[in-house]
């Protein structure tokens, strides 16, 4: 895909919506990396539905500590992977009292270092609580990316890279919430809504649903 292309695509997705944002419902930092490590392998319904009570009971390291795991994995026991998610939020919420003062750091090597947080999750976290132009990529933005032309890769890593590479500077920002919202709800994996696309005549996959 050329250059020009890109900036159209991101140029649309732009003027379609100025100002993307999470879906996941969060105040704080603390509240977001919370939210992004539950909503993995799950959806922001679910970790909304879940946040939603447990939020307002404790949403800070020490009040989540305070609450303690058994009662942790009640609140978000609907949500895949509960017990495990519930054991790296309350080492989570250990290790940020203990190296960080209780604040979210905002790089990404003292992210990752957390239980239960990733390459992606770091991401999100810096993206978008902090406003760094990072890019995360999950399932639908790497479909995305390799499915319209974008940014094409064999892996996530590969494709974030490129992502970073050939997204214009102006647009990086935002990129990972358009490209997430685009595969979400418009180009998706079994039955991309291609009639809808506003970028259709621009994507440049092969087999589209026109």
């Amino acid at each position: 895909m050329n250059p020009a292309k890109r900036q159209e695509i991101f140029t649309r997705f732009r003027a379609a919506n100025p100002h993307p944002k999470t879906e996941l419902e969060y105040a704080t930092p603390f509240e977001l990396l919370v939210a992004v490590i539950l909503s993995a392998q799950a959806t922001d319904v679910s970790v909304n539905s879940a946040t939603r009570i447990l939020f307002p009971l404790a949403n800070t390291p020490q009040a989540l500590l305070d609450l303690g795991e058994e009662k942790l994995r009640e609140y978000v026991q609907r949500i895949g992977l509960y017990q495990t998610k519930s054991k790296h939020i309350i080492r989570m919420c250990q290790l940020l009292l203990e190296k960080h003062d209780g604040t979210v750091p905002q790089t990404r090597e003292e992210l990752e270092a957390l239980p239960g947080v990733g390459r992606k999750t770091a991401n999100v976290v810096l993206n978008t609580a902090f406003g760094q132009p990072t890019i995360a990529v999950d399932t639908h933005i790497f479909r995305v990316s390799n499915r319209t032309g974008i940014a094409p890769g064999k892996d996530v890593l590969e494709v974030e890279k490129k992502l970073l590479k050939f997204v214009p500077d102006e647009f990086k920002h935002d990129a990972h919430h358009w490209l997430i919202l685009h595969g979400r709800y418009t180009c998706q994996a079994r039955k991309p809504k291609c009639a809808q696309c506003l970028i259709a005549d621009l994507c440049e996959c092969k087999e589209k649903t026109l």
